[in-house]
């Protein structure tokens, strides 16, 4: 038997190339915050009743007063001072701030997380601030609030592959801003509040937003979306007592 050899060229086999596999892409997807927009409708009812008795007389009926709240047993107070605003520009910055933040926020997560989120911030920061600060009158949803922010700027960073770097830039610097006007006017503003609402809303988006690239964290689980409503249903009841106290019906 014989082989025949040509005389060919010889061609080195050409490397194979492999498509390494990409996280999926997640669009940003900007519009209204359902949630946010509700909350914000709530507590703007809050404030139609502080407007109708008085703010300052609804703000000693209703308002987180720290005292009546060690001595005399009034814990709902913890809950309702975050419903009631010491005037129309103390609830329009704060209603800005929520809507710029949540809108983000409902895009990149879930409004579950949201309504989560803001009742366990306000929460927070009320008991920091008892903690820390247990004199005087806090009022407000700054606490939930920061808290949003505290649970983007943590997002941020465990998701940065698809976060720009300016949103985080602007994140870190909105916090500094924060953190520094309260300690500057640390006489009108209870820093303390907002510290612990955004330590709830950072340590809270450490658990809830996933490492993986490949999870979509907008996508929850039925339990989450259960508790982000009954967490909205709790704050409308919370609402609902604030109201109810500063007109003197309870």
């Amino acid at each position: 038997m014989s082989l025949d050899y040509r005389d060919e060229e010889v061609r080195p086999e050409e490397p194979q190339h492999f498509e390494q596999p990409h996280p999926p892409e997640i669009a940003f997807r900007p519009g209204p915050p359902i949630y946010a927009i509700v909350i914000i409708a709530l507590y703007s009812c809050v404030f139609l009743a502080e407007l109708a008795r008085g703010v300052e007389p609804a703000i000693l009926a209703a308002g987180f007063d720290k005292q009546a709240y060690l001595q005399q047993g009034e814990h709902w107070r913890l809950l309702t001072g975050t419903a009631l605003h010491a005037g129309p520009l103390h609830i329009i910055l704060n209603s800005l701030a929520f809507y710029s933040f949540a809108r983000p926020f409902e895009a990149l997560a879930n409004r579950a997380h949201l309504a989560i989120v803001f009742l366990l911030s306000a929460v927070g920061g009320s008991v920091l601030t008892l903690v820390l600060n247990p004199v005087g009158i806090s009022i407000g949803a700054s606490g939930g609030i920061v808290g949003i922010i505290g649970f983007l700027a943590v997002y941020s960073f465990k998701r940065r592959q698809f976060i720009a770097p300016e949103f985080r830039r602007n994140l870190i610097m909105n916090i500094g801003f924060i953190l520094l006007y309260g300690f500057v006017l640390s006489g009108m503003v209870d820093n303390y509040a907002h510290i612990g609402g955004l330590l709830t809303g950072a340590v809270y988006a450490l658990f809830a937003v996933p490492g993986d690239p490949h999870k979509d964290p907008r996508e929850v689980l039925p339990p989450i979306k259960a508790a982000g409503f009954l967490s909205l249903a709790a704050y409308a009841a919370v609402c609902g007592l604030a109201i109810l106290t500063i007109l003197g019906i309870v």
